[in-house]
């Protein structure tokens, strides 16, 4: 049970009323205009319902004249069990009230304190009870609107009175969470393209940023290799050089010997000339001796001649005397030895002549050989003063080459180590030209470009990841969906094959056949509660607004509520004025079966009637309202 009793203040035609609720089945009866509805409309606003199908606005519901109304009720809190349906308040009863002012402004209060919205909600879903929910409270003309929700509202309403709404809610967010997952996969797929995109192009210029970065590597590499190639040309100019003053000192060698030998040769040539002019000399001075010789002979022997002379004149004269005659002889001897020294130094002197000519011919061939030999000497001594000139101009040169080539060789160990030298600087220096051609094409290219790749290239490969888990996400969510709207249909065909086959059972009480079943079952979105029912003998069809009468509709429509009783979880349900449309006999068959079924339940149902006497024979707690002077009033509660 929920409710034990009701109070009201100011509501509606009641001015101040206290109506005791029992459990099990509560009928309240009265003529038209009596104030029964009023009740169940107090007991809806109670319990928190918003607007009521009497007024659009909850102030049209305050007695007229006054400026407020309050309604309240008296929860039971008692135990059931070993607990209280709400735990947080230890005591049996509990009075919510509803205040509702002509200002418009309502308000709930529990247990004398100001709550909100929330808290009845709260409140009231610890009694597993949704007052919003048709099948839980039925004011004036629910059971005819019933018939025309749609199948997948009806079923709707089933799910929540009964306490099932958890599995459709599973499936709703499965559901929701797979449609947001394909929206996400949806979003990530076209970041995905889009950061393909982006990432394609930043991907060419990155790319071209590493042909920039090539370039300029070969760029260094080039300078280094011209570098090292003005060092290698560089050591090849000292080390021409170096052969140039080697080849120089040999040559410097070899006419320093030639000249030693030459030298050493007109020193023989000397030696040789002082002895000739020295044997000259001795055969001067012996045909000097000689041409005195003959000179002395010659003035000897003209002396003799000329004493000969005088002595043949003597010997003309008279007087030879024996002195004279020796005389004669004797320079007659003399002329002959001096005639015979002449000759034989002539013989000697033409001798001499030709030992001196000899001499004097090797005189003068060593002499020209000298003289050649001065001369080659004096060559060779230009020679080597050149040499030597070439040799001094060939260190300075070495020297400057030598200082040249160390100070490319620092040039070149700044720009790396030593590397081989394929090409020549001509061919590096054109290399060079043409890629600093492609690096000026690729002038704009900036390191900027390397980040955005970088960090595109990582938000791709996020993106990636993240769809692949989306992906994953989504197939886990399909199962997951597949799962739960198998256990969704699976309680829901079990719910609905109980509450056809009483269904059916209470159907044929009436005379009537029929059957409740689920349309579209593979499908929650779609899926329906199809209610069938056939009177009089004709085939079941569905139930609606159009096909069967008021009453029929009616007695179906509670024939199914009725079925459904025993797997309500609300401890309180009620019904507005359902038997209006009846014949006689489905009214009190209705009756009957609605109160043997709530019997032996723990369920508390309020039935608003204008055929109370229907109840009359029933184990039902009766009320009776009249309106007296437009003041409705409780005037008799009966069993």
């Amino acid at each position: 049970m929920l409710i034990q009793e009701l109070i009201v203040e100011n509501f509606m035609s009641y001015e101040y009323a206290r109506v005791p609720f029992k459990q099990g089945v509560n009928v309240i009866g009265g003529p038209n205009g009596a104030g029964k509805s009023s009740l169940l409309l107090a007991i809806s606003v109670g319990l928190g319902q918003t607007s009521t199908e009497r007024s659009r606005k909850l102030s049209d519901l305050i007695r007229w004249g006054q400026d407020q109304a309050r309604v309240t009720l008296i929860l039971d809190n008692s135990k059931q069990g070993n607990r209280r349906p709400e735990s947080k308040y230890n005591k049996d009863q509990l009075f919510l009230t509803r205040v509702l002012r002509r200002d418009g402004k309502y308000f709930f209060e529990l247990e004398n304190r100001v709550a909100t919205k929330q808290d009845i909600e709260r409140l009231l879903g610890k009694f597993g009870v949704d007052p919003d929910n048709m099948l839980i409270i039925m004011h004036q003309n629910m059971v005819e609107q019933f018939t025309v929700l749609s199948n997948l509202d009806k079923l709707r309403m089933v799910e929540e009175a009964v306490g099932l709404e958890p599995f459709r809610n599973n499936v709703v967010q499965a559901k929701t969470k797979l449609t947001r997952i394909l929206t996400q996969e949806e979003s990530v797929g076209k970041l995905l393209e889009q950061a393909q995109q982006t990432l394609n192009y930043w991907r060419e210029q990155y790319e071209k940023f590493q042909e920039k970065k090539q370039l300029q590597l070969k760029r260094r590499f080039l300078d280094r290799e011209l570098a090292w190639a003005e060092v290698e040309r560089r050591e090849a100019i000292v080390k021409a050089l170096q052969a140039n003053f080697n080849k120089t000192q040999q040559v410097l060698g070899k006419i320093e010997d030639e000249r030693q030998a030459i030298i050493g040769e007109l020193d023989g040539q000397q030696s040789q000339q002082r002895g000739l002019r020295g044997e000259i000399k001795v055969v001067f001075d012996e045909r000097l001796d000689l041409e005195r010789k003959i000179a002395q002979n010659q003035s000897a022997l003209s002396l003799i001649e000329q004493l000969l002379g005088e002595a043949e004149i003597l010997e003309s004269l008279p007087d030879k005397s024996q002195f004279k005659l020796l005389r004669t002889e004797s320079l007659r001897e003399m002329l002959d030895v001096s005639q015979q020294q002449i000759q034989k130094a002539t013989a000697q002197i033409g001798a001499n002549q030709a030992k001196l000519q000899t001499l004097e011919e090797s005189t003068e061939k060593i002499s020209n050989q000298a003289l050649d030999k001065r001369v080659t000497l004096a060559l060779l001594d230009f020679k080597r003063d050149r040499a030597v000139k070439e040799q001094e101009n060939i260190e300075k040169t070495i020297k400057e080459a030598q200082e040249n080539l160390n100070t490319a060789l620092a040039k070149a160990q700044e720009s790396g180590e030593r590397i081989a030298v394929l090409k020549s600087a001509g061919e590096i220096q054109e290399e060079m030209g043409q890629t600093d051609g492609h690096l000026a094409a690729l002038a704009t290219v900036s390191e900027e470009i390397e980040r955005q790749y970088e960090s595109y290239s990582k938000l791709y490969l996020e993106l990636k990841e993240k769809a692949q888990l989306v992906a994953e996400n989504r197939e886990k969510t399909l199962e997951e969906v597949k799962t739960r709207l198998a256990a969704w249909r699976t309680v829901m065909e079990d719910l609905l094959s109980r509450v056809n086959t009483e269904y059916q059972r209470i159907m044929s009480q009436t005379l009537a056949t029929g059957e409740v079943q689920l349309s579209n079952p593979q499908d929650i979105e779609t899926a329906g509660l199809e209610i069938y029912v056939g009177f009089k003998g004709s085939k079941p069809v569905a139930l609606d607004a159009y096909t069967q009468s008021g009453g029929e509709r009616t007695t179906a429509t509670m024939g199914f509520l009725l079925a459904l009783q025993q797997h309500v979880r609300s401890p309180f349900r009620a019904v507005d004025e359902y038997d209006i449309h009846m014949d006689p006999k489905n009214r009190e068959m209705i009756a009957k079966v609605l109160v043997a079924m709530i019997k032996d339940a723990a369920a508390q149902y309020v039935v608003i009637t204008p055929s109370q006497i229907t109840f009359a024979q029933q184990d039902a707690n009766v009320i009776a309202v009249q309106n007296l002077e437009g003041k409705s009033v409780v005037r008799e509660v009966a069993k």
